[in-house]
């Protein structure tokens, strides 16, 4: 680090020939780094690793580490000895009273300019991942780049380091106080993508599962793109991290047009990310509940009902109005212990409430849209009044 915010020093206890008396001499007045490495795969803290040299002398050496206008956790320092540690020994660490410092005791068996790994959490250092996504204009591939941004107001100064996420190859990158860089980090030309609409009945409110019932009768369904982390997408070697992600397509006239932004999540390895990029009327379902019966009371011994079950039916019709076919992934939610009489279509039950329906829906024809309906007869159980 700078020598305008750290500073690093070692001293040595040399043994006069008597045996009585101590002498601390100065030895090393801040060592410049050997190499710096900033790991930024934590999100909630950025761990600095750097190598110095550091001139000690056969005996007990101390070697003072101080830190001034910066925020380090000073629990979190380590120091590893890395040219001789069959030789070279940390003996204590001790925390004089009032100081950003700390005192190292190193025991070495020879002269040695020995080379040491600190290591440490600095503050108000972090990072951002953002993407930019431009898909073709048939929309089955995109062009995914990811960027990170890397934020400094730590109060330090690096010349050079080597950057670390916990995806992607390390990077060079030097970084100064208050400077902010972008910096790209994954190009994938090539990831194959499907447009998908999304009905969740849990962000709907009852009234407007009829669009007849909505006044101008003109509900949107929100559609996106949906990219796979897995080795079939050109990914898949590693989670990607969530961040803002633009999306653009390919006009056909060597430009692109802005479809719109989104915040991406978190992807594991192995699951979806899905970029919304607007609503579409192009697909309209129309959800109503057909049945909704209490059954099984039980009463307390004054003859009120403390609790039953409930006889439910919705029924569903999804209709495309497109002259392509159309993926619908409908989110069902059904609160409470429960259990299914009968479903016509297959779900994945995503949770203990939640239930996820992938729709293929054929392209209209002459004769109209193309529909199908979802039937769901289930019983919620031991509910109260």
């Amino acid at each position: 680090m700078s020598g305008k915010k750290m500073m690093l020093m070692a001293t040595a206890l040399l043994l006069i020939a008597c045996g009585v008396g101590q002498a601390r001499i100065k030895l090393v007045a801040l060592p410049e780094r050997a190499a710096t490495v900033i790991r930024l795969d934590n999100p909630n803290a950025t761990l600095i690793e750097e190598e110095r040299v550091l001139t000690l002398q056969q005996g007990t050496n101390k070697v003072d580490f101080s830190w001034q206008g910066v925020q380090i956790d000073e629990d979190s320092i380590r120091l590893e000895v890395l040219d001789h540690p069959d030789n070279v020994t940390l003996l204590s660490v001790s925390y004089p009273p009032g100081e950003s410092a700390l005192v190292w005791e190193i025991s070495s068996g020879g002269d040695f300019a020995e080379t040491v790994r600190i290591s440490y959490l600095l503050s108000n250092i972090d990072r951002l991942i953002t993407y930019n996504a431009v898909a073709d204009k048939a929309e089955t591939q995109v062009d995914l780049k990811s960027y990170v941004v890397l934020r400094n107001f730590s109060g330090e100064d690096f010349e050079k380091a080597r950057i670390l996420l916990d995806y992607g190859e390390a990077f060079e990158q030097g970084i100064d106080h208050e400077e902010t860089k972008r910096v790209l980090f994954l190009k994938a030309p090539t990831v194959p993508i499907r447009k998908i609409w999304t009905w969740d009945a849990r962000s709907i409110p009852e009234p407007m599962w009829d669009p007849s019932r909505v006044e101008n009768q003109n509900v949107g369904i929100p559609v996106g793109y949906r990219i796979v982390n897995n080795a079939a997408s050109n990914l898949g070697e590693f989670a990607l991290w969530g961040g803002k992600a633009r999306i653009f397509q390919d006009d056909g006239h060597n430009s692109t047009i802005f479809l719109g932004e989104d915040l991406a999540p978190l992807v594991p390895v192995g699951e979806k990310m899905e970029l919304y990029i607007g609503d579409s009327r192009d697909i309209v379902v129309t959800q109503r509940k057909m049945r909704d019966n209490r059954i099984n009371p039980v009463e307390n011994n004054s003859g009120h009902v403390v609790m039953y079950d409930t006889d439910e039916i919705i029924t569903a019709k999804i209709e495309n109005f497109k002259d392509s076919p159309a993926t619908l992934t409908m989110i069902q939610s059904i609160p409470g212990e429960w259990d299914m009489a009968e479903c016509n279509m297959e779900y994945t039950k995503k949770d203990a409430s939640t239930l996820e329906f992938e729709i293929e829906l054929p392209a209209r024809t002459e004769a109209g849209p193309a529909a199908k309906e979802l039937t769901m007869h289930y019983h919620r159980r031991h509910v109260r009044p």
